[in-house]
């Protein structure tokens, strides 16, 4: 006994391991073996320890956290170890000399990889055993995802890692097959222990760390996959370390007391809490993040068991570690509901529970292949039950039900193909069913997945929805019928109020061209009359804009506009304003030619506005800067500069609002506190933004952006003609006849007066239309002026009446109307009208279309001469 003591450890691993652990009687194998087992002890000296009491190969295979399959060099199982049984349901003599691993392997995938490898290696690989393992014949070490199929039919995903098992002349006597635990399968094992293979395939496998300690931790072991994984070499971390100076000192910590509360004792930090459960005999697996040599992390999965002797003395443990990096990943996306992927290709197990509907997928023969719990809820059976059984046999037409499969097969997809599903206890629930095929990566067809649904609640918000939109119906006629009297109304207003102030602007412009011209006092007072007047319908169309715009009846005419063209015209229209109030108006035209495709009209508008603001709220002797740059790639800013008191944060925040004058009104200022806002709708409906910036005593920055664009083909010539025509007409020396139809005395009068300053023109008017289209028969005027809203008929209506007569038809009839709403000008043109006029009338400009409209009857009355010549 003595004798034996003194043995040396490399002695102790020759002896003891070959003959207490393995058992061997051929002389052969213990030779081949002790030669496997000089090399190990050549590299690491503290492991001999180990393998002098057989722990670490119990502990490996003994293990039920990991499947370990060993096979021929057929494929056929000779090692179906514990954790193989646990996790497929199989018992090792089921299996063993029976079936090969491709047999509890789903067959798609197999013939999935078969193919992957075969344009992998530019080989053909058959479907079967040799898919799994053509890489480890060619001397690969391989480790791929698998389906494995349980005894009882289900299946979970496998993580395997291959290595074929070769003897000392480097012949395959067969294939390892590690997918989590590992356990001995006896009688087969036996024979490939003898030679040595499955240990080394073990601890020379790049798959797997396997770390193996003393009692204190410190490690003995480190093996080729702990290097690859971790970054070290052996000789670095053995007898030097723990596996917790390799672990997140944080998680360690957080395990230790988790540990500690699960076990009601308290566990030190450390590597104490790395295996105290091995320790109380407790197979432990865990999930943990390792630290690499360089830093970087990745999440391992350990398996921990206690290495312990024969007299069941622990003398260190073994620590068997999975980098989990691809499956956290998965985990993660899953995580929410926590079910595996049932069909890692197609859809996962989170969005099938998730789902309201009763989702159930089958093979294409109508075969349930996997359900979610609402139709286990819906048919009143398990999932397990489910899986395997007829899809239709779940509904009270199994007939009607088998007819869908055909026809989603046929037509792809249906939707809506209504069944009354019944449970085991006779519930029964009316369904809708949507129906799709699924395929492989390959296109060939899987299967069909169905959705059903309980229809009751649809049917209900249906109806309500019916309901609902009966009411929106209901609400958009009367929104429509309010939207058109309120445009009813606005026209209307609008020629009421501008007809009694077309009287007065219209006799105070005539006062004030009068000849003689009048004395000076009289002068002042007709100034302030016309004054007020265009203040007044400057009001007047500002409250119709704003009406306009809030009922989205404001058109647009969108066109490309030169910027330095408009903002000049804006300039120079401001200028009388800016010299009034001493203010000056700096405004550099840009060297660029910059497009804007706007309604030009509405941006001189805001221009203009933003300009009047900035003249009247500024400082005596101040300064106004018209400025536009490009903000953008597609957009312009435009900004207007003052040097007037400023706005608070306080006033900031009340911009924009209707009649909203922020207190102004109390300065004498005239306005309505509108403008900004109208500025600003106009502004949006062009598609732009705008805003301020404002420091009190220095002044305010109002600034707008709108979309460039390019610059449009001009049509020179086309303008030149137009223009010379224009210039090229004089007033005729023959007298001419001008007819306007007007029921409104004032307005009678007062285009009377201003015609009566043309004396190669002849007034005649009519009070209604009948009147006037007698008068225009009769009369055969030049020149025809028609209001609109007449008593009788309109002259809408009259002009229709004019078109349709040869003798009229020519004879260019300008309306003059108070509806200056765009939509009524946009009528009135559209129904004929040679121009349109708004009151009050602006004499230049009436005069202006006049002689246009004459000029027009001239030419007209000479080509008809020459056409009758």
């Amino acid at each position: 006994m003595k004798g034996e003591n003194k043995r040396s450890p490399s002695s102790l691993v020759k002896s003891d391991v070959i003959e207490t652990l393995l058992g061997l009687n051929s002389e052969d194998d213990v030779d081949l073996f002790e030669a496997a087992i000089e090399e190990v002890t050549e590299r690491r000296h503290a492991e001999e320890a180990l393998l002098n009491a057989g722990a670490l190969q119990r502990a490996i295979f003994n293990s039920a956290n990991f499947s370990c399959i060993a096979t021929d060099a057929k494929g056929v199982i000779q090692i179906f170890n514990v954790g193989a049984e646990r996790m497929l349901g199989y018992s090792a003599i089921e299996v063993v000399d029976n079936i090969t691993p491709a047999e509890i392997s789903d067959p798609q995938e197999i013939i999935a990889r078969a193919e992957a490898l075969s344009v992998e290696l530019s080989t053909p690989i058959e479907p079967g055993f040799d898919a799994l393992v053509f890489k480890a014949t060619r001397g690969i070490e391989d480790i791929y995802e698998l389906t494995y199929i349980r005894k009882d039919g289900s299946r979970f995903p496998a993580v395997v890692s291959v290595t074929a098992l070769r003897d000392d002349q480097g012949i395959i006597i067969g294939y390892l097959l590690i997918g989590t635990d590992n356990s001995v399968g006896k009688q087969a094992e036996e024979a490939l222990l003898k030679a040595g293979a499955l240990q080394k395939a073990i601890f020379n496998s790049a798959n797997f760390s396997s770390i193996a300690t003393d009692a204190h931790g410190v490690i003995q072991i480190f093996n080729v996959g702990a290097e690859r994984m971790l970054g070290y070499t052996a000789d670095e971390v053995m007898n030097k370390i723990t596996p917790a100076d390799i672990s997140d000192p944080k998680e360690v910590i957080e395990r230790a007391k988790e540990l500690s509360i699960e076990l009601d004792t308290a566990i030190t930090p450390g590597f104490d809490a790395l295996v105290f459960k091995a320790r109380r005999g407790i197979e432990d697996i865990y999930e943990l993040t390792y630290i690499r040599k360089d830093g970087s992390r990745f999440p391992a999965v350990v398996s921990v068991t206690a290495l312990r002797d024969e007299h069941k003395a622990i003398i260190g443990y073994l620590l068997i570690g999975t980098d989990n990096t691809a499956r956290k990943r998965i985990e993660e996306e899953q995580k929410e509901l926590g079910r595996r992927l049932q069909d890692q290709h197609f859809y996962t197990r989170n969005l099938i529970e998730s789902n309201i509907d009763a989702l159930t997928t089958t093979d294409p023969s109508g075969i349930i292949t996997d359900v979610n719990k609402q139709m286990e809820e819906l048919t009143g059976n398990n999932r397990d039950s489910l899986i395997g059984t007829p899809f239709k046999d779940y509904f009270t037409d199994p007939e009607f039900a088998a007819a869908g499969i055909k026809r989603v097969l046929s037509e792809k997809i249906i939707s809506d193909y209504e069944l009354t599903a019944r449970t085991k206890n006779g519930k029964e629930t009316v369904v809708s069913i949507n129906a799709t095929t699924f395929y492989h990566r390959d296109n060939k067809l899987q299967g069909i997945f169905y959705g059903a649904r309980d229809v009751t609640e649809r049917n209900r918000l249906n109806q309500k929805l019916l309901e609902k939109n009966i009411e929106l119906e209901n609400a958009k006629a009367v929104a429509e019928k309010a939207n058109l009297a309120k445009s009813d109304f606005l026209s209307s207003m609008s020629h009421e109020l501008r007809t009694p102030l077309g009287a007065i602007l219209g006799f105070a412009q005539l006062m004030e061209s009068s000849t003689p011209a009048p004395p000076p006092a009289q002068k002042r007072s007709i100034a302030q009359i016309l004054k007020a007047g265009w203040y007044l319908l400057e009001l007047i169309n500002e409250i119709l804009d704003l009406a306009l715009i809030e009922s989205g009846k404001l058109p647009m005419s969108l066109e490309a506009v030169s910027l330095s063209e408009v903002m000049q015209e804006c300039v120079l229209m401001s200028e009388p304003q800016a010299q009034l109030h001493d203010i000056k108006v700096v405004f550099t035209r840009s060297t660029t030619k910059d497009f804007l495709n706007v309604d030009r009209t509405r941006l001189k508008q805001v221009i203009i506005n933003l300009l009047s603001n900035a003249i009247k709220y500024n400082r005596k002797g101040g300064s106004v800067i018209l400025e536009h740059s490009q903000s953008s790639d597609d957009m312009m800013r435009f900004s207007v500069r003052d040097t007037g008191e400023g706005l608070s944060a306080e006033q900031l925040g009340q911009l924009f609002q209707p009649f909203n004058r922020l207190g102004q009104e109390a300065n004498n200022q005239e306005g309505t506190g509108i403008g900004l806002v109208v500025s600003k709708r106009l502004v949006e409906s062009m598609g732009g933004v705008i805003g301020v910036q404002s420091t009190v005593g220095v002044g305010s920055v109002f600034w707008f952006e709108l979309k460039r664009t390019d610059e449009p083909v001009s049509n020179l010539a086309d303008s030149a003609i137009m223009v010379t025509e224009t210039l090229q007409y004089e007033d005729s020396e023959r007298l001419q006849t001008l007819l306007y139809v007007e029921d409104n005395p004032a307005n009678l009068m007062l285009v009377e007066n201003i015609i009566s300053r043309r004396p190669n023109l002849r007034f005649l008017s009519a009070a209604d239309a009948i009147q006037g289209i007698e008068m225009a028969h009769t009369h055969q005027p030049d020149v025809i002026l028609m209001d609109i809203n007449l008593p009788g008929i309109s002259g809408l209506i009259a002009l229709k009446i004019l078109r349709e007569s040869p003798i009229t038809a020519s004879i260019p009839v300008v309306a003059l109307s108070a509806n200056a709403i765009p939509r009524d000008i946009e009528k009135g043109l559209d129904a004929g009208f040679f121009h349109y006029l708004t009151k009050p009338l602006r004499i230049n400009e009436f005069l202006k279309t006049l002689d246009i409209a004459l000029e027009y009857a001239n030419k007209s009355a000479v080509i008809a001469d020459d056409e009758e010549k």
